[in-house]
C-alpha cells in the first residue's frame, strides 16, 4: 500500500492522479497473484494536516511491510492536464461536481475524488454516473451537502454598513463554499462594495466594484469577527443608521410575523439553528 501525501491544495490533489499513472504505482510489483483486480493495490490519500505515519503494517501475497510514503510536489502543468483531461471525459456537470466534493475539505473526499479520476481514467467509456461504484456514490453525496451549504449561504447572509461605505458580512460555514457563493453576491451587488469574511478559514473576498479579490485579516481583526459585526466591538465602525435599519428590519419582520400560524419544527428545516447568528430578526 502506498500513501500519497499532498499540500491540501486542488492542484496538488490532481497531481495525485498524474503521479499514480505516471509512475504506475497502483500495479503491485513482483506479484505472483492472478486475479488481475487484486493485482491492483490501494493508494490512500492525505492532506498534509491529516496524515498520520501507519503504525501497522499490511499483508500483500503473505508478505509483511510498511506502507510506503510519498510526498506529491504541486506542479501547476501537471494538474491543468490531469483537469483538463478529466473535464472532457466526464463533462462539466460532473466536473462540476469534483470541484465541489474538493471544497468540503473532507479527507473522505479527497480519497473519493482520487479513486473517481482513476476510475474514469481506467475505462474508455463514460462511467461517471455508475452509482454502483463507491467513489461514485461518495462523490456526489459530499458534492450535494456542499451545494446545499452554497445555497443557505445565499440566502442568509446579512450585510452591516461600515463608516466606510462597505457591506460587511461574517460566516463560517461547515465547508469551504466562500468561492462558490461570489458570483452571486458579485452579480445581485454589482453597484455596491462588499467583503465577506469566513472566519472559520480566516480569509474573505472583496468587491471593489470592479474585481473580486482575495483578502486576509490580521488576528487582531480575526477575533470574534461575527461579534463585531453585531456592534459589540469598536474595531469595527459601522454606519451610524446602521443601527436603525436593525431596528427597522425587526419591526418588519415582527408585524409580518402570524403567531397562531407559528410552526417551529418546519422553521427549523427551512432555517437551522446554526444560521440564525446571522439573521438580523433572531438577535
Amino acid at each position: 500500500m502506498i500513501s500519497y501525501i499532498f499540500d491540501g491544495s486542488f492542484a496538488g490533489l490532481m497531481c495525485c492522479v498524474f503521479r499514480a499513472y505516471a509512475f504506475k504505482d497502483r500495479q503491485l510489483k513482483g506479484s505472483r497473484l492472478q486475479d488481475k483486480k487484486r493485482q491492483e493495490q490501494h493508494i490512500r490519500i492525505y492532506s498534509h494536516v491529516d496524515f498520520q505515519p501507519e503504525l501497522f503494517g499490511y499483508s500483500v501475497d503473505e508478505q509483511i511491510g510498511l506502507a510506503e510514503e510519498v510526498v506529491i510536489t504541486t506542479d501547476d502543468a501537471k494538474a491543468e492536464r490531469v483537469w483538463a483531461a478529466l473535464t472532457h471525459k466526464i463533462g462539466s456537470s460532473f466536473s462540476r461536481r469534483v470541484y465541489f466534493a474538493y471544497l468540503s475539505e473532507q479527507a473522505q473526499a479527497f480519497q473519493h475524488i482520487f479513486d473517481f479520476a482513476c476510475y474514469v481514467f481506467d475505462h474508455s467509456n463514460n462511467v461517471a454516473d455508475n452509482y454502483g461504484h463507491p467513489a461514485v456514490l461518495g462523490l456526489s453525496q459530499i458534492a450535494k451537502s456542499v451545494s446545499r451549504e452554497k445555497h443557505r449561504m445565499e440566502a442568509f447572509v446579512r450585510f452591516k454598513k461600515t463608516a466606510e461605505g462597505i457591506f460587511f458580512a461574517v460566516i463560517d460555514p461547515d465547508f469551504n463554499v466562500l468561492p462558490l457563493i461570489a458570483p452571486h453576491f458579485k452579480g445581485r451587488y454589482a453597484d455596491q462594495r462588499w467583503l465577506i469574511y469566513d472566519e472559520k478559514r480566516r480569509y474573505g473576498l472583496f468587491y471593489d466594484l470592479n474585481s473580486v479579490q482575495e483578502v486576509h485579516l490580521s488576528s487582531e481583526h480575526n477575533k470574534s469577527m461575527i461579534e463585531q459585526a453585531q456592534l459589540t466591538d469598536t474595531s469595527i465602525t459601522l454606519d451610524a443608521q446602521e443601527a436603525l435599519y436593525d431596528q427597522l428590519w425587526k419591526d418588519y419582520f415582527k408585524s409580518t410575523n402570524i403567531v397562531e400560524r407559528r410552526n417551529m419544527k418546519l422553521h427549523l428545516q427551512h432555517v437551522p439553528k446554526r444560521y440564525w447568528k446571522y439573521l438580523t430578526e433572531k438577535n
